[in-house]
């Protein structure tokens, strides 16, 4: 088959690797691709969002099979025109990213599924959404209702900070249109997870857990970031709590936007917050639903893979997901991002990254690129925020933090940084 896979950060990358291992390929592309990526498939240059740039690109190339990774081609209805030009994708129609695309939207959804979340309100108008805080008091979230490249999102300890929120995505656009509207939502305090199925739009299969660290700095200090690390399995989601996350929270939404005439076919990727319940039985709350993979949860996930990557997302692009079992390894997997110095606010471009083949020397890492391009003169430099995604397989989280930090300090990279607490909750539940 020819594929080609869409973006081009750490996702993506671990996207590739893993299907370029499946006897089903024939040729592979990614758009537009990074250094890394172009070692395990052709790049072209076109960008995520230029839909009428990559529906011509599979036109011309007689591409068989799209996959999509990042949101915003999802939500611009990438996966509509493929399908309309014949060709087949993975990745939900416009219609069904919304669950993604508006919060609002997702909310509701959830709501009228009965799947468990936080209380919340929707709101155009700034004034109605400040009576809605000062009603409901403090700590509270209030959230962008749009895309915002994950930093949307405003965790306010009191009322007085939740109302300069309002002002600052409201009034201020400090998100641009994204925040045209808000929802406002009752703050859960437990802990956080990252759970994954697979939907045909009719059946859902699900993919392993992890549990991502979104702080800057150590001890989940600093500012929400896109996600500095992640490891899996995660131990906070044991087999019971999977299996219920499955029958209350997936199967309700996936039943619901089939019924809605939006059936989800893609990733459904729910941030839960586990809360102590009844006789300390954990309850799992959804946060919010993704329409894709999480990243850096995907390098984890791909890591841990046995089956064959491309064959499942093919048969969830065909409604054929009751042919599917997945294999997963026993062992965990762990992922150290690397991230500019001054991310997630401001950050030099171009820096110059050493040491990658070192790196990827040691024993069962894998370094997926996020934001690279190589100069001219062969050199690899930063073009991103998040860069680096050093991914390690091993038969413990511990191990994998080992090995993981063992090819991060081999990286000569003077301009970026990294938490060096990776995996802390798993390893602190021994």
């Amino acid at each position: 088959m020819k594929v080609l896979v869409v973006g081009g950060g750490g996702r993506e990358h671990a996207l590739c690797w893993a299907i370029s291992r499946s006897p089903l390929l024939g040729r592979l592309w990614c758009a537009p691709g990074n250094a890394g990526i172009a070692e395990v498939a052709d790049c072209a240059p076109i960008a995520a969002d230029d839909v009428d740039g990559l529906v011509r690109f599979c036109g011309e190339q007689g591409v068989d099979f799209v996959v999509v990774g990042p949101e915003q081609p999802l939500v611009l209805g990438l996966v509509d025109r493929l399908q309309a030009a014949g060709i087949r994708a993975f990745g939900p129609t416009a219609k069904a990213a919304e669950l993604e695309g508006s919060k609002g939207f997702m909310k509701d959804v959830l709501d009228k599924c009965g799947v468990p979340t936080a209380a919340y309100g929707r709101f155009t108008d700034p004034e109605a959404a400040k009576a809605f805080i000062r009603k409901m008091g403090a700590p509270i979230v209030v959230k962008a209702d749009g895309l915002a490249a994950g930093k949307g999102v405003l965790i306010c300890m009191s009322v007085e900070e939740a109302e300069i929120a309002i002002n600052q995505v409201m009034v201020e656009k400090a998100f641009g249109d994204a925040g045209t509207e808000v929802v406002v939502e009752e703050f859960l305090d437990g802990e956080e997870a990252s759970f994954f199925a697979i939907s045909d739009g009719t059946r859902a299969v699900a993919l392993v857990g992890a549990q991502d660290h979104k702080r800057a700095f150590d001890g989940d200090q600093g500012p929400n970031t896109g996600g500095m690390g992640t490891y899996s399995p995660a131990p906070v989601l044991t087999p019971e709590l999977e299996a219920e996350v499955m029958r209350t929270c997936i199967d309700p939404v996936v039943r619901g936007m089939a019924a809605e005439g939006r059936p989800f076919t893609g990733v459904l990727f729910a941030g839960l917050m586990i809360l102590p319940g009844p006789e300390g039985r954990p309850v799992p709350k959804v946060l919010e639903f993704n329409a894709r993979f999480g990243d850096p949860e995907c390098q984890v996930l791909m890591k841990r893979l046995k089956s064959d990557l491309l064959a499942a997302l093919l048969a969830a692009s065909e409604g054929r997901l009751d042919e599917v079992e997945l294999e997963w390894h026993e062992d965990a997997a762990l992922c150290v991002v690397m991230a500019a110095d001054g991310y997630p606010g401001s950050y030099r471009k171009g820096t110059e990254i050493r040491g990658l083949e070192a790196a990827a020397q040691v024993e069962e890492v894998t370094v997926f690129h996020a934001g690279t391009a190589r100069a001219e003169d062969g050199r690899i430099l930063a073009t991103g925020g998040r860069v680096l995604g050093v991914t390690a397989h091993a038969r413990t989280i511990i191990d994998a933090q080992r090995q993981a930090y063992t090819a991060v300090d081999l990286i000569d990279w003077p301009e970026g940084f990294c938490r060096r607490d990776i995996g802390w909750r798993a390893i602190e539940r021994g």
